[in-house]
């Protein structure tokens, strides 16, 4: 048969597998996916240039499910390219299987997790920018959207951002259905309403009807030939597509179809069909993470510096010293210092601008090429991309958070600014690890053991300059914590700012008769319980102090750490809404500062006498 006729038969299977899987599974969203087989057989027949059996061939085109709950129809492709067999196919949804509910990496052909709607075509914008600026591949990122997730604010970020560095490797498929969960979205078959939006940012549009074989393959073609814009595809489809009881109709989304058997009949009966996609013809060569000497910075102990600002200084020297780090900062690299990296290393520097979401989308796309991403801003703005952390953490990513400006300690700009959150925020995302590092070195080492940690690294950093207290060459292993100051009464435990309240309550308390232990507890997760217990056993209970809301923070953390032991743990935090000040009143107010820890501390002392 001719090549169109073929893809018409290739995409009546991918529908007729994608209503098989899902009624197996007794769940999916099988109508989704049927919209869509017409575009999915095009690109995989002469336009995909991927080789399924080494997906790890950094010259291969990417795949990106933005629309992830059409997971039948992806799973339907790797059937069809033989990556998977159809008995695997079968599994879908079931306990177990690599083929979840929405695609994830445990399968070696899908980059990132995928699920949480507008998320995609983000993340495809950090794969193309590293293709273009990183790796200097000649691979495309084609992206699969769906018209609902086409609302998303975190979608015009990415369109905005994509034409704005001219990534013409980037082409994203976006599958208009009309009909979204429940009922028809905001803009139906209005194509020209995305296409006049995507043109204001600058990418180059094609619309057409996204069931006709032959525009499908002239549209892809003419994607494949840049121009300095990326492409976006405008398919007018319809939901169901080639199934009468449920084409075009409300109602059907996310379910199973009722009646399987005749629904497949009707699409021309099963199917055995196979496509080999192109395997990558360029010659070139990925770049070589280059690995070199040089020192980490070193502060004087008894100077202040801020630890915003030894992270930039970090930072620059990790780029000096390794190929594959890169930075990418939300418009106030000169607050987080990220400014540093970007003046030594611009090649390796991407501004994001003020689009938290697209800054830490392109953070996982760039590690999904292997490169290391430092990503940093206000720590206040980064739970407007929480949902891109927690995704991230699903897709199994590696990269490294900083956020600045914490707590009440920064002062006159307020609680706009303030993050009271985050320590709960990331503490809770799996597999993540959260530091607080109190003075400069201490920053410092802190910096270069996350570029070597798996998962989600987040680094909570201040404002204001403050003492450096240790000396350039000390060790601060994740998961430990410092005993910086010996006492036998009580335990104050303090990280960041707080640890120089607790250090200045236990002078306080020293004056007074009592000798007050301090621990600097620089890792929240993993947190060190060890020390934590023995300091319950051996003094008569603990002051914990955080510039932090008292839920999910510091305090929570130790009493976590300390469950079952049964010692008195007093929590001093952030428990009324701070206002404009100095850090000093707003310290004050929140009774956080070194003379609300002493009488935390006699106030416990006195009641466990």
């Amino acid at each position: 048969m001719d090549h169109l006729s073929f893809r018409f038969e290739l995409a009546q299977q991918l529908r007729v597998d994608s209503v098989r899987c899902s009624s197996a599974a007794g769940s999916g969203h099988p109508t989704s996916s049927m919209s869509a087989a017409d575009l999915m057989a095009g690109l995989l027949d002469g336009h995909l240039r991927l080789d399924f059996d080494h997906p790890e061939d950094p010259r291969n085109d990417h795949l990106i499910f933005s629309k992830g709950h059409a997971s039948p129809l992806l799973y339907s492709c790797f059937k069809a390219v033989g990556a998977i067999d159809d008995a695997e196919l079968m599994t879908f949804r079931e306990f177990g299987s690599r083929l979840e509910g929405h695609p994830t990496p445990i399968l070696p052909w899908v980059d990132v997790a995928t699920g949480s709607l507008g998320q995609g075509l983000p993340i495809g914008v950090g794969v193309a920018l590293a293709a273009q600026r990183l790796d200097q591949l000649p691979y495309r990122v084609w992206v699969l959207c769906g018209d609902s997730e086409m609302a998303e604010g975190s979608v015009w970020e990415a369109l905005e951002h994509a034409g704005f560095e001219q990534l013409d490797n980037l082409i994203a498929l976006v599958d208009v259905n009309r009909l979204g969960q429940t009922g028809q979205t905001m803009h139906g078959w209005d194509l020209d309403a995305y296409a006049d939006r995507a043109r204001a940012a600058g990418w180059r549009v094609l619309e057409i009807d996204g069931h006709d074989p032959e525009q499908i393959e002239t549209a892809l073609k003419d994607a494949e030939d840049g121009d300095g814009r990326p492409v976006a595809v405008l398919a007018a489809t319809k939901k169901g597509r080639g199934v009468a009881e449920v084409e075009d109709k409300p109602g059907f989304h996310g379910k199973a179809l009722v009646h399987p058997e005749e629904a497949i009949q009707e699409l021309g009966g099963l199917r055995d069909l196979r496509v080999t996609p192109a395997k990558p013809t360029t010659t070139a060569q990925p770049h070589v993470f280059e690995v070199r000497g040089g020192g980490l910075p070193a502060f004087e102990p008894g100077t202040k510096v801020a630890t915003r600002k030894a992270y930039g200084e970090a930072l620059r020297a990790l780029g000096d010293r390794r190929g594959d780090v890169v930075a990418l900062d939300g418009e106030v690299g000169n607050s987080t210092f990220a400014e540093m990296f970007r003046d030594a290393h611009p090649d390796r520097y991407f501004e994001m601008y003020i689009a938290e979401q697209q800054m830490l989308a392109a953070a996982v796309g760039m590690q999904v090429r292997g490169w290391r991403p430092f990503a940093s801003t206000f720590a206040a703005f980064l739970s407007r991309a929480y949902d891109f952390i927690r995704m991230a953490a699903i897709s199994r990513a590696d990269l490294c958070l900083m956020g600045s400006h914490a707590g009440v300690a920064i002062g006159e700009d307020g609680p706009s600014q303030m993050a009271l959150e985050d320590l709960a925020a990331l503490r809770a995302v799996h597999g993540s690890t959260v530091l607080y590092p109190c003075d400069a070195n201490q920053t410092v080492q802190l910096a270069a053991a996350m570029a070597d940690r798996p998962g989600i690294n987040y680094m909570r950093t201040s404002r204001g300059a403050t003492p450096v207290i240790y000396a350039p060459d000390e060790e601060f292993p994740i998961g430990g914590s410092r005993v910086v100051r010996e006492g036998d009464d009580i335990t104050l435990v303090g990280a960041g700012i707080t640890l120089h309240e607790s250090l200045q309550a236990a002078e306080i308390l020293a004056a007074e008769g009592v000798q007050a232990r301090v621990i600097d507890l620089y890792s929240i997760k993993p947190v060190d319980a060890e020390t934590l217990r023995r300091a319950a056993t051996e003094t008569r209970g603990l002051v914990t102090v955080e510039d932090h809301w008292p839920e999910g923070g510091l305090g929570e953390t130790v009493l976590s750490a300390l469950a079952g032991v049964g010692a008195p743990v007093h929590v001093l935090a952030v428990r009324i809404m701070p206002g404009s000040g100095t850090p000093a009143e707003l310290l004050g107010q929140a009774g956080i500062d070194a003379p609300a820890i002493a009488a935390e501390a006699r106030e416990l002392l006195k009641a466990h006498r």
